[in-house]
């Protein structure tokens, strides 16, 4: 550091220190959740169309990697998930989906009983790439009968597929929201 830095004026941050949400969320920040703290290691962004955006961020404990997925439309919608194999959940879901170019209507999953609630196309990115170019993706979102519990399943191109299977939930469930080292 220079003489000349003391005098440079500090960036301000995106967000209210003294008020910060779970939507000022960034790489770095760390939180507590389900009795464990967590720090963002990586943000990514989708568009789904229609001016209509969310964001993503794997999140880290130390002993577990999951997925806190944000939407901000009107009110803030939070699911966190863990990927799991596609096979995991039925081993012929794969080929089905490429036959039928879509999942079934209703999965089992570890218990659970989830119903295709949405297909949505979209793009994906992840936030700090010095590029513009977004991945396309299809995106199934399945929900139980009590929208408590949620399985997501992507496809990428025509051969690659994603799972992921998780909780929803609600934003006073996340404390000591913290900014971090960037």
């Amino acid at each position: 550091m220079g003489l000349f830095d003391l005098f440079k004026k500090k960036e301000e941050p995106a967000y209210d220190p003294t008020n910060i949400s779970i939507k000022d969320l960034d790489k770095g920040f760390v939180f507590d959740y389900d009795l464990k703290t967590w720090i963002v290691k990586e943000v990514y962004e989708y568009d789904w169309g229609n001016n209509n955006f969310t964001k993503e961020f794997k999140v880290d404990s130390g002993d577990e990697v999951w997925y806190l997925h944000l939407e901000d439309d009107d009110e803030i919608f939070i699911t966190v998930t863990k990927k799991v194999k596609i096979r995991a959940i039925d081993e012929d879901l794969p080929e089905r989906i490429k036959k039928k170019e879509k999942p079934p209507k209703k999965l089992e999953y570890k218990g659970h009983t989830l119903y295709r609630d949405e297909e949505t196309m979209g793009y994906f990115k992840p936030v700090d790439k010095e590029t513009d170019d977004w991945d396309e993706l299809i995106s199934w979102e399945y929900y139980d009968d009590e929208d408590q519990y949620v399985l997501s399943i992507e496809q990428w191109g025509d051969d690659e597929f994603e799972a992921a299977f998780g909780k929803v939930a609600k934003e006073h469930q996340f404390s000591n929201i913290l900014p971090g080292n960037n």
